[in-house]
């Protein structure tokens, strides 16, 4: 689904900006929030239930408006707790959500109210079906996450592809997710009032798997040469030196670095045998971000992930902002093999990268593009893989390629090479070929 945004003016905003708002009662914190640790909020989530939305009074310009019908769900206006980013969930992670979820937002203290945007509906970024991740929790459906800002109140309709919810396919069990990303310890935000915590068992060791290529507890990996990234190679799996085609390793910022709260996430490391391919998404959560605002995307994005869809950690293996900044996403080394939950059926022997934003309709940055070409050749030369080269996978089953189907795909793909999504966006998948050209030569191929 493409997300866009309608404009309001003139009277029709007038009129749409007087609802009334209705009170925070009914919401749930779930869970609440750990008391803040030296200086740092941690971040909370209220999860809101969906209702039946009642037919309002005809308005003047309903027609312009869209006003909801009888059978559309949704919450009406309403204050909240501040929160940054939602989205929208269901108990049947195998479910579809076929309608259309329109939200529209407050800017905190009193700000005006965005226009509707558009929630993509269909999130294809999930565990594979027969992992131990997906066997061991109540994974759930949901929407992609939508980054809104630093919001006080929300409207929400979903409206159904149908007028007979019966036919509608709406599953079970929605809710609206409201996601605070809290901020980032203060050693991260670079204040100097307080010395950056000592780190928790949960931190050290997420920390730990990049042993050798940062010291424990920095903030971010940084960037090497090309001979002297060969050492990563090295470290990676005790190979001798000597290889050739490994590219420069890129600057990335590390969980510690976009304050990644590590109590949210499951303590174990799960790793795949190698990476033999790189997936490419966007994240589906709008471009309306500044590059300062990265870190609390992610770490709103991982709290979504764990709280509201009840993963592990957050699905990718690594993030890019529209500045070309690259961060670590989920936990257990950026050099090693971590089974990630981004591509469903695929994300054995794969690693996943995302881009921040929506480009469906919007060109990517080329700083971003670059970084993945930057990223891929470091990665995946870490494996000796070529990224020009193509590859059979094995499909552990999603909606495009039965399980067990032996698939040929590029080393380098967008997600909707292995599953029938529009992910990563047409404009960003446009770029792949260039991409597996320049990421080979960034690895002297």
């Amino acid at each position: 689904m493409r997300p866009f945004l309608t404009l309001c003016c003139g009277a029709l905003c007038t009129a749409a900006l007087a609802l009334p708002l209705a009170p925070s009662a009914g919401a749930s914190a779930a869970p609440a929030p750990h008391p803040a640790r030296s200086g740092e909020l941690p971040g909370s989530t209220q999860s809101l239930p969906v209702a039946a939305l009642g037919a309002p009074a005809p308005h003047p310009d309903a027609r312009d408006f869209g006003t909801p019908t009888p059978q559309s769900l949704g919450l009406p206006a309403r204050t909240v707790r501040p929160f940054s980013l939602l989205g929208v969930v269901w108990d049947d992670a195998a479910a579809e959500l076929r309608g259309r979820v329109q939200v529209r937002t407050r800017a905190t203290g009193g700000g005006a109210w965005s226009g509707w945007q558009d929630v993509q509906v269909h999130n294809d970024d999930a565990p594979d079906l027969g992992s131990a991740e997906r066997r061991d929790s109540a994974v759930r459906g949901s929407t992609a996450p939508l980054w809104v800002g630093d919001s006080d109140a929300v409207q929400l309709r979903i409206t159904p592809e149908t007028h007979d919810r019966a036919r509608a396919g709406l599953p079970g069990g929605l809710r609206l997710e409201l996601v605070d990303p809290g901020r980032a310890p203060r050693g991260v935000r670079g204040a100097h009032a307080d010395p950056p915590a000592p780190l928790g068992p949960e931190a050290t060791a997420a920390s730990a798997a990049n042993a050798g290529l940062a010291p424990l507890g920095a903030t971010e990996i940084p960037a090497l040469d090309q001979a002297a990234s060969q050492g990563d190679a090295v470290a990676e799996d005790g190979a001798p030196p000597g290889r050739t085609y490994v590219g420069p390793r890129p600057r990335i910022v590390t969980r510690a670095g976009w304050g990644a709260d590590e109590q949210l996430r499951e303590k174990a490391f799960t790793y795949t045998r190698t990476v033999r391919a790189a997936f490419v998404h966007h994240s589906g959560s709008g471009n309306n971000y500044d590059c300062a605002e990265a870190s609390s995307l992610i770490r709103a994005m991982y709290r979504f992930h764990v709280k509201s869809n009840h993963w592990r950690d957050i699905g990718y293996n690594f993030l890019i902002d529209k500045c070309g900044t690259v961060y670590e996403g989920r936990a257990g080394g950026v050099a090693k093999p971590v089974m990630g939950a981004h591509t469903l059926g695929f994300n054995t022997d794969s690693t996943g990268i995302a881009v921040l934003g929506t480009f469906t309709d919007d060109e990517p940055p080329q700083p971003a593009v670059d970084a993945i070409a930057r990223l891929t050749a470091w990665k995946l030369g870490l494996h000796s893989v070529d990224p020009r080269a193509t590859i059979q996978m094995l499909s552990g089953g999603g909606n495009r390629f039965p399980k067990g189907t032996k698939v040929p795909l590029h080393v380098i793909s967008g997600h909707r090479d292995g599953f029938t999504t529009d992910c990563p966006g047409v404009h960003l998948y446009n770029k792949l070929a260039a991409t597996r050209l320049a990421a080979a030569e960034l690895q002297g191929r």
